[in-house]
């Protein structure tokens, strides 16, 4: 079976898409899937996630602190076979960089996944306090857990 390939944005690389990395990582088997981040923007590039995002995932048992921000390029839609948008804006900033159709169908907004969620972006907790940050690793992780159910079955 080949690898799946499943690459998470945001914006800055530095808050959401990491925590969404690091939550499908951690359900997914590393032997079937690879799971990686990148952001919109350059703002944060080799940086480190954002601390708060480092301490609300070590408080779910989950390690990002390894991982390192870099930007969304065009040869990820040749490296990446799913392609999750935090929101709305990114969606939006992934789409313009498609080349065609076969990009284009790769890339969905992240909470589209789920049905259940009538907010369709997930909040960029960045200017906000750990709350913000831990009601956003909730609605990822309940997403990835049907990611993972629909990647799985």
């Amino acid at each position: 079976m080949a690898m799946t390939r499943i690459l998470m944005v945001c914006l800055g690389n530095i808050c959401r898409s990491p925590l969404a990395h690091g939550i499908l990582e951690s359900k997914l088997s590393d032997e079937l899937f690879y799971v990686d981040s990148a952001g919109t923007s350059n703002y944060h590039i080799g940086e480190q996630p954002d601390r708060r995002s480092i301490a609300v995932a070590r408080q779910h048992g989950i390690d990002i602190s390894h991982q390192a921000g870099r930007q969304f390029n065009i040869n990820d839609f040749d490296t990446f076979d799913i392609i999750y948008a935090m929101d709305q804006s990114n969606y939006n900033n992934i789409i313009k960089l498609a080349r065609n159709q076969k990009d284009i169908v790769k890339v969905q907004k992240i909470l589209d996944v789920d049905t259940n969620f009538a907010n369709k972006d997930v909040p960029d907790p960045y200017y906000g306090d750990m709350g913000d940050f831990e009601h956003v690793y909730t609605l990822l992780d309940a997403v990835c857990q049907k990611i993972v159910k629909e990647l799985t079955s």
